[in-house]
């Protein structure tokens, strides 16, 4: 699976931004999606998760609420919507490929194979 990432920028507190995925190579309905993302000087964490058919989804306690993932599996393509961005939103967001081949949601970062190039967000204050 090849992924690309795009739609990041720079957006002020309060904006909104929609990341976007796209996958090719490999059925892209059979794995799992998340986005996770790495602030300067910090580890890379998880944010949202998504499963295959996209009716279950999972969110880092610091996003619930104010981001979203969605696919669109006949595009190819995994979404995270951003609202209500605050500062400490900033950092580069990678999308993600899981096969999902243990018990519940992907979210931690061994669990993806598969990894795009990372977009940038800064939300500035």
């Amino acid at each position: 699976v090849q992924l690309q990432a795009s739609g990041g920028g720079l957006v002020q507190t309060g904006g909104s931004l929609r990341l976007s995925c796209a996958a090719s190579g490999r059925i892209f309905s059979s794995y799992f999606m998340g986005w996770f993302r790495q602030a300067p000087g910090k580890e890379r964490e998880f944010v949202a998760t998504i499963n295959r058919s996209g009716d279950s989804k999972y969110y880092a306690d610091a996003v619930k609420g104010r981001l979203t993932i969605s696919r669109d599996n006949a595009k190819n393509t995994v979404y995270l919507q951003m609202n209500s961005l605050r500062p400490e939103d900033t950092a580069v967001y990678y999308c993600a490929a899981a096969p999902g081949l243990g018990r519940g949601a992907p979210q931690r970062s061994y669990e993806y194979n598969y990894w795009g190039q990372g977009t940038q967000v800064t939300v500035s204050s």
